[in-house]
């Protein structure tokens, strides 16, 4: 009896991927899937059951909301048990936030959620979309023994595969535009694929959950030489924000001003979730090396360990969509849901 050829989803959310440039200097505008089904004849041709499928109006990703996200894991979620698979074609702008937000927002999972897209429209003859998307659907069909070889969800670009929660776009320009700072690539694709069976996630025992829930009340603060005391009392004044990302310098450092502390200590008494992250990309925080690292650490500022800033960013959204005190979001913050930060 022939094996059953895998079954994957193909979903086409916009971006250059599929874009046309509109005349008189328009810009790109996202078109649909036909539009793509032209340019790769060679979809037909691989040993794999495509189904098209919906992700609504195609749209540029910087126009991306949780709402869009929440859509994308609904649909992996109800067809998570029939579907071997998983392809959703983006924008690159925002494909590492989308990344971030369903790795946590699909726990448990067990069948392969690849994003890809292109630098170049999918019409244009130097195209790296097709490149792209044929190795994203070979990836995504990729089996050991009847089971899905990848188990997470991850980004296929330019010949590699990275774990979704860890890429952060570096280049507009450079087909290699992503990079994954703190964890190796997955898969690299030469004349074979070649996993890196080392580098794959395996979800823990339990079944898959769907965790929609985003609340966008997060306030990124980026640390700057000189930044006047007055602007942390102006960021203090809102009372919707309910998470404040710090990106600080180094190893965790700050600048050691009395208003910088006291507006952390009048947050973290409201309630507030306070954490930091590193702006340097690679390596992780040690905010008790230095003086002004540790009287964070002192105040209670949570540890982003090597958080890329989308993932941190993220991860605050779906830790608030999660719990109302501040102690479950800390609790939340503190697991290694999907892999996206490294275990010391």
């Amino acid at each position: 009896m022939p094996n059953k050829r895998p079954l994957i989803h193909l979903m086409y959310t916009g971006g250059t991927i599929g874009s046309v440039e509109l005349p008189h200097g328009g810009g790109l505008h996202p078109i649909d899937f036909e539009h793509l089904h032209q340019h790769i004849p060679e979809l037909g041709r691989l040993d794999v059951d495509i189904e098209v499928v919906s992700a609504g109006q195609p749209k540029d990703s910087s126009d991306m909301r949780p709402a869009d996200w929440a859509g994308m894991a609904k649909h992996i979620f109800s067809n998570h048990g029939s579907v071997d698979g998983f392809v959703i074609l983006h924008g690159t702008d925002t494909m590492a936030y989308t990344a971030s937000a369903l790795s946590f927002m699909l726990q448990g999972l067990r069948k392969p959620v690849v994003l890809t897209g292109s630098q170049l429209p999918i019409g244009k003859i130097r195209t790296d979309g097709k490149e792209n998307v044929l190795s994203a659907i070979e990836v995504a069909a990729t089996q050991h023994e009847g089971v899905p070889l990848l188990q997470e969800v991850a980004v296929y670009f330019e010949y590699k595969l990275f774990r979704g929660n860890r890429i952060r776009k570096y280049s507009t320009e450079h087909f290699h535009a992503y990079v994954s700072p703190n964890y190796p690539v997955l898969a690299e694709a030469g004349v074979d694929i070649q996993f890196n069976a080392a580098a794959l996630w395996r979800p823990k025992a339990g079944e898959l959950q769907s965790l929609p829930e985003m609340d966008a009340a997060v306030l990124p603060l980026r640390l700057f030489p000189g930044i006047p005391s007055s602007l942390y009392e102006q960021m203090g004044l809102s009372r919707s924000v309910r998470a404040v990302v710090l990106e600080t310098f180094g190893f965790g450092n700050a600048p050691f001003d009395s208003g910088l502390m006291e507006q952390i200590e009048r947050w973290l008494q409201a309630g507030v979730f306070v954490m930091q992250i590193s702006q340097c990309w690679h390596g992780s925080l040690s905010p008790g090396k230095y003086k002004t690292g540790k009287a964070m650490q002192d105040l209670g500022v949570f540890n982003g360990r090597d958080l890329s800033f989308e993932a941190a960013l993220v991860k605050c959204m779906h830790a608030l969509g999660q719990a109302d005190e501040l102690s479950g979001v800390r609790a939340i913050m503190n697991r290694n849901i999907a892999g996206e930060f490294t275990e010391f």
